[in-house]
């Protein structure tokens, strides 16, 4: 028998609570700091198997995934942990121990931040 204790998903925040971190492109130059912070999340997507992991969290029901149901991406489990300790340290994602299993959720306040710097028109 398990003593784990089985928790609801966590509830993300209204993305219109967020205040973006940075202004749409085509409003004004972003200044050094907010690129330095734009860049680190852009980069952090770059690479294919986080994009990937990235997308299989958002994609995933509930809008969160344990690890054990996101780690089928070609890559071993240590790379997989990698991959994922870089979008948390970009703050993409978020996580929560549960038991034995970690369980990871897309941070929606910065996801909006980041469409809202890409809004064109």
């Amino acid at each position: 028998m398990s003593n784990t204790k089985v928790q609801p998903p966590l509830e993300p925040e209204a993305a219109e609570s967020v205040a973006p971190c940075c202004p749409p492109l085509t409003e004004r130059p972003l200044s050094a700091e907010e690129a330095e912070r734009t860049a680190a999340m852009f980069k952090a997507l770059s690479d294919p198997v986080r994009l990937r992991l990235f997308s299989l969290v958002a994609s995933h029901e509930g809008g969160e995934a344990c690890v054990c149901d996101i780690s089928d991406v070609g890559v071993s489990q240590p790379t997989v942990s990698h991959h994922l300790k870089k979008l948390k340290e970009a703050g993409l994602l978020a996580s929560e121990r549960r038991g034995t299993w970690v369980y990871y959720r897309v941070e929606p306040s910065v996801v909006a931040a980041m469409a809202h710097m890409l809004k064109i028109a």
